[in-house]
């Protein structure tokens, strides 16, 4: 073989052997960080001002997806202790719930209990986030399993600490007027305002797994903190959450447990996608300022 033919050879090489490899590279270098292994801090922020920028990102994000929880309470409500086809259905899935919400309790109808869902997001979410951002800067989520462990006690602290404004919302978000009433009433005055006259109807294909998963556990718990008590501040309808599953699961079938899956799924992705983007942007702006 000439030179000319070995040079032409190894160039044909550079071509076709060469740049496979760098895609290849690019494409691996593409691959999130963090999400099995360690993940890289992000910008140190002060740790309370990280609690407050959390908070505020996903309050921000709740205005967006309240009207949807609404609905979500409503349906998962609708039918209680009931076996199918023995009661009315007032709502029959997202769109027509949000329609006869909006016609009969009007736009703001769709807000319902916005103003303590505004303090449950704030305080579920700063905690949440806050707490996250603190194992950070402690250095536990560059661990193995360090950001897996993290988010999870992070979750678990925020969902306790935020438990009674989640047991106000949703008694706030089951009023409603008798003709579409579903659930116990309380009939709680709640000392806020809802002004925000903004709904926000998402369609995205995302959150599959997460609603088929967790739809049965929400809807037990918006049973348990929905039912009318005793004199001794006891449940008159459910002993505890084994108990609440059973009586579903016996007067109103397997599909009890996923009423309301619709708005789970269509809320879940563009609360989650808002709440971090405003995370993010907030905690940026508060990196440049501080460097400035």
């Amino acid at each position: 073989m000439t030179s000319a033919q070995l040079q032409k050879t190894s160039s044909k090489e550079s071509v076709f052997g060469a740049q496979p490899s760098h895609r290849m590279a690019s494409t691996v270098s593409a691959v999130p960080r963090g999400v099995f292994g360690p993940s890289s801090p992000h910008p140190a922020v002060w740790p309370p001002l990280d609690f407050a920028l959390g908070a505020l990102a996903c309050c921000t994000a709740c205005v967006f997806t309240n009207p949807l929880e609404v609905v979500k309470t409503r349906l998962q409500l609708q039918g209680e202790l009931r076996a199918r086809g023995s009661y009315q259905r007032h709502y029959r899935g997202v769109l027509q719930a949000l329609w006869v919400v909006g016609r009969t309790d009007g736009i703001r109808g769709l807000q319902k209990g916005l103003s303590v869902g505004l303090i449950y997001q704030g305080v579920m979410n700063g905690v949440r986030l806050g707490s996250y951002s603190y194992c950070e800067a402690l250095g536990i989520t560059s661990f193995h399993g360090g950001s897996l462990l993290s988010g999870a006690g992070a979750g678990a602290l925020g969902a306790f600490i935020a438990s009674p404004a989640y047991l106000v919302k949703t008694h706030l978000q089951a009023q409603t007027v008798e003709a579409i009433a579903v659930g116990h009433q309380h009939n709680h005055l709640w000392l806020g305002s809802n002004r925000w006259l903004t709904a926000l109807i998402a369609a995205m294909i995302s959150g599959v797994a997460v609603a088929v998963t967790m739809t049965p556990f929400d809807v037990i718990s918006t049973r348990l903190y929905n039912q009318p008590v005793d004199e001794f501040r006891k449940g008159r309808l459910y002993h505890g959450f084994s108990d609440c599953m059973l009586k579903v699961c016996q007067a109103e079938g397997l599909l009890g447990l996923y009423k309301g899956m619709g708005p789970v799924f269509v809320r879940l992705a563009p609360h989650t996608v808002l709440s971090m983007l405003f995370w993010d942007l907030m905690r940026d702006q508060t990196v440049k300022v501080n460097q400035s």
